[in-house]
């Protein structure tokens, strides 16, 4: 039977906490890395989800590889994309085309949701990523940059704004 792609569940959420730890080091980003396991069991299951994941699991229970991801909405296309936050397929199983067929289940998905497009991002040293992608029909966009304010300066741009409950 091999290594099955499925839907997480709560039970998971420890082996993806642990692998996206993984990512993190992979990256060289663990400075960055301030996840808790509560508080992605909270993201993904908890009263308000903002994602969902999907797990690949060998036979014997391991889990071996996630996909994270959530929708977004493009004004242009005036419907919603799928966007994937995170793709990460521990290196014993990489070149085994698992990370395909992951892509693919994500494909699909976006398709049956009839999103407009589904998208992420990769880091531009990343060469072996990148040339993965472009080889599966992705383009990497040269004219785009992912713009990000955290941490105190996000706290200085909210301000005093308030918001209306909902």
């Amino acid at each position: 039977m091999g290594t099955t792609i499925r839907a997480a569940t709560p039970a998971d959420v420890g082996a993806i906490f642990s692998l996206m730890l993984e990512l993190a080091e992979f990256e060289k980003l663990t400075h960055m890395f301030v996840a808790t396991e509560a508080g992605v069991h909270d993201a993904l299951f908890g009263a308000r989800p903002a994602s969902e994941a999907m797990v690949a699991q060998e036979e014997g229970g391991r889990i071996v590889a996630y996909a994270l991801y959530f929708h977004n909405f493009s004004t242009f296309l005036g419907r919603r994309g799928l966007y994937l936050e995170d793709l990460y397929v521990q290196p014993s199983q990489r070149g085994t085309g698992l990370g395909t067929r992951m892509l693919r289940q994500l494909a699909a998905l976006a398709v049956e949701r009839q999103c407009g497009r589904f998208e992420w991002t990769v880091l531009d040293w990343n060469q072996p990523a990148i040339s993965f992608y472009e080889k599966l029909g992705a383009t990497v966009l040269p004219d785009w940059r992912v713009v990000r304010i955290t941490g105190d300066a996000l706290e200085e741009l909210a301000g005093t704004a308030t918001l209306k409950a909902e």
